[in-house]
């Protein structure tokens, strides 16, 4: 690979996201998933077409814990508000090319406030999205966190500050796309995916309640199978 490739210093991940630019791997799917294609989870107990609730309903030990650091860090007091969050989560699976969660939370995002069509333009060019300029060296930060972690600098933290953020909001940021990244693996190592039908519900779910919102409802799923079957 040329040394072009290998630079991801501040500015360089926007040419990677352009089109027909390298990327370690695509944006996009390279056998896309229809709509009409039936999607079978990799746990063979998950029903046909098992979203991410089906997984924490299986699994609430892990799930609730989960859910609880979902809702302190994408809910909770920040510099960033949420709909910047819950941009950085979309964005960050997209350049994953997770469909499901990008399908998510670009919904989530637009539920809050991001006007429709900014991931696209986002995941096409960086530098001329239309975002907040305040945004964009975070957007960067993350990008490059997300696609060549091992060749983060203090050039690239210094970008987000020199922009005007603190280092509350520098954490937030990383720690927004650090769970993303967990967050897409855990989704597409278990085969879950989703039409943008159900990412409108889920988007309207988390826009309404939350995080803490969806534990409840999984809490209370739970209490129900439990009085049924004692």
């Amino acid at each position: 690979m040329g040394a072009d490739r290998l630079d991801t210093g501040t500015g360089a991940l926007t040419s990677w996201a352009r089109p027909g630019r390298w990327l370690p791997f695509p944006l996009r799917r390279t056998c896309p998933v229809s709509d009409e294609e039936p999607r079978m989870p990799f746990l063979p107990s998950l029903p046909e077409n098992a979203v991410l609730v089906d997984v924490f309903r299986a699994y609430p030990d892990t799930a609730g814990p989960l859910l609880d650091y979902h809702e302190a860090l994408l809910r909770g007091p920040s510099p960033l508000s949420v709909a910047e969050r819950e941009l950085i989560a979309a964005y960050v699976s997209g350049l994953n090319a997770c469909h499901y969660c990008h399908g998510v939370h670009t919904a989530t995002a637009e539920a809050f406030g991001v006007c429709e069509g900014t991931l696209t333009a986002l995941l096409a060019d960086l530098d001329t999205a239309p975002v907040d300029e305040r945004m964009k060296p975070i957007l960067r930060h993350v990008g490059k966190l997300t696609l060549t972690p091992s060749r983060m600098t203090d050039a690239d933290a210094t970008a987000v500050l020199e922009a005007g953020w603190n280092e509350k909001a520098l954490h937030d940021a990383v720690s927004v796309c650090a769970l993303f990244n967990l967050m897409n693996r855990l989704v597409e190592g278990l085969g879950i995916d989703a039409t943008p039908d159900y990412f409108e519900v889920s988007a309207r779910r988390l826009a309404g309640g939350g995080y803490a919102g969806l534990k409840t409802l999984l809490d209370e799923a739970g209490s129900r199978e439990e009085r049924s079957s004692s």
